[in-house]
């Protein structure tokens, strides 16, 4: 048997192998290095993608800032005059005559509309006549009477002598009684066609309607040639209303209500200029709610000057209750504090002794450049996206932003002590205590611990939402890297 070559009895991958690999020893190590380091780079970015580092949370800042500051509690409203009248008619009938028409500026005593008047003076004219009658048989009972006594006396005379019947004296008598008493119901009966004439005459004068009180007409709801039915209710012809005073009827949450006091200072703005206020002061809060969609709903009303006439009714007005304000003071968004315990471990996570959350905090400088109402605007976002509800939540109810733990700022911050984290030059961030004055739902007031130009942190952004997923539900599922 011939002897076989060693070399045919390898594999045959083995030698496909040799001829794609260099033969270089040196050089197929390389290329075994380069190939771990990349596997090796792919797992740790792979690792890092799926389970989101701290290291990536990047920190929001805000400027602090001068400014003025207002704690106010909003409502919707709607304008109405303050003094105004329905005028009507007393009386039944067509209306013939309309001397007014919506806008025209009336007075006192002025004649508005005329009613049908020939029903009722024909019932004036029929009591008028009646009267006369009652009057002329008045006189003939009078006359009948005067008889009456002098008959009476001559049968007295004519007794004392003898002359007459004790029938006679008597018969007498009964006449002048009889007289007397017939005298007594005509009077009775004169006197009650005189109320019945002044009630026809009254009625008569209601057929021509004059104004009760000076002002513009603002409404018309009957029209001339109406036939008007005043036996169920009495029918409003117009309106009139005195434009000078407005009287605004705001609708107040019961979550607010409590917050206001009669002579508060409140101001309002309308659809049509926003930009302009209108100012005056609480002068009512009715004790009596309306339930609207089952949102209990408190008026709260005060009066605006309005001299030029730029209010008109019905108009929707936007309701600040000022609760309490500050000018020309040192803002901070809501979102910067924090409770007064929080301070010690803030500084710990600053120095790099807290975790990897402290070392992301200081290898992440804060951006200088964002602007402050950008930071304001992102902290009220914080704000409000942790359970609070922003203006417009009700009809005319006031929006409430709440912190966590369903806690108000205004309640928890206003008029204490809270901690805020400033930005020191070198990057890292020392906790502030600070005094807080005037707290709104985005903007607090800072009475001592800051001053203008200091940059302090209002939040984190996480950049990816398998992070934030994490950090919310605490025992999500970690995911093994992907090599």
């Amino acid at each position: 048997m011939d002897r076989i070559d060693e070399k045919q009895l390898q594999p045959a991958g083995k030698k496909r192998l040799r001829t794609v690999l260099p033969k270089a020893r040196k050089t197929r190590i390389a290329l075994a290095l380069c190939a771990a380091l990349t596997f090796g780079a792919a797992g740790y970015f792979g690792w890092n993608a799926w389970n989101g580092g701290t290291e990536s949370a990047q920190l929001v800042t805000a400027v602090v800032q001068r400014g003025d500051l207002e704690d106010t509690v909003t409502a919707t409203g709607v304008l109405q005059p303050r003094d105004y009248v329905d005028v009507g008619t007393q009386v039944s009938g067509q209306l013939k005559k309309l001397h007014v028409r919506v806008g025209d500026i009336v007075k006192q005593g002025q004649l508005l509309a005329e009613i049908d008047p020939t029903v009722y003076m024909t019932r004036v004219d029929a009591n008028r006549a009646q009267l006369r009658t009652q009057q002329a048989q008045l006189v003939d009972r009078q006359a009948q009477l005067q008889l009456a006594e002098q008959q009476y006396q001559r049968q007295v005379n004519m007794q004392r002598e003898n002359a007459t019947t004790a029938e006679a004296v008597q018969t007498a008598e009964a006449a002048l009684k009889q007289a007397k008493a017939q005298i007594g119901v005509l009077n009775a009966q004169i006197e009650q066609t005189r109320s019945t004439l002044r009630g026809d005459e009254a009625n008569l004068n209601y057929t021509k309607i004059y104004a009760p009180m000076a002002g513009t007409v603002v409404s018309e709801n009957a029209k001339q040639g109406q036939t008007l039915n005043a036996n169920q209710s009495a029918p409003i012809v117009v309106r009139i209303a005195d434009l000078s005073t407005m009287t605004v009827q705001s609708q107040v949450s019961e979550a607010d209500v409590s917050r206001l006091r009669v002579g508060q200072e409140v101001y309002f703005t309308t659809l049509g200029n926003q930009t302009k206020r209108w100012h005056g002061k609480l002068r009512q809060i009715n004790p009596t709610p309306e339930v609207v969609n089952n949102v209990v709903l408190y008026n709260a009303l005060f009066d605006v000057a309005n001299p030029d006439r730029a209010l008109m009714t019905q108009m929707t007005a936007q309701v600040f209750f000022v609760i309490a304000q500050a000018k020309d003071a040192v803002i901070v968004p809501v979102s910067a504090l924090r409770g007064p315990g929080a301070g010690s471990g803030e500084r710990r996570r600053a120095t790099g002794t807290g975790g990897s959350r402290a070392k992301g905090e200081q290898g992440s400088p804060p951006p200088k450049s964002s602007p402050a109402k950008g930071a304001e605007e992102g902290g009220a976002q914080v704000a409000e996206s942790k359970g609070g509800r922003g203006q417009g939540a009700s009809k005319g109810g006031a929006g409430r932003t709440r912190v966590e733990g369903g806690v108000d700022p205004r309640t928890r911050f206003a008029n204490g002590r809270a901690v805020v984290r400033v930005v020191k030059a070198d990057g890292t961030i020392e906790p502030r205590e600070v005094r807080v004055g005037v707290v709104s739902r985005v903007s607090a007031q800072i009475v001592s611990g800051l001053e203008p130009g200091e940059t302090i942190v209002t939040g984190t952004a996480q950049p990816s939402a398998p992070r934030s997923a994490a950090a919310k539900g605490g025992n999500a599922p970690r995911m093994q890297p992907r090599i």
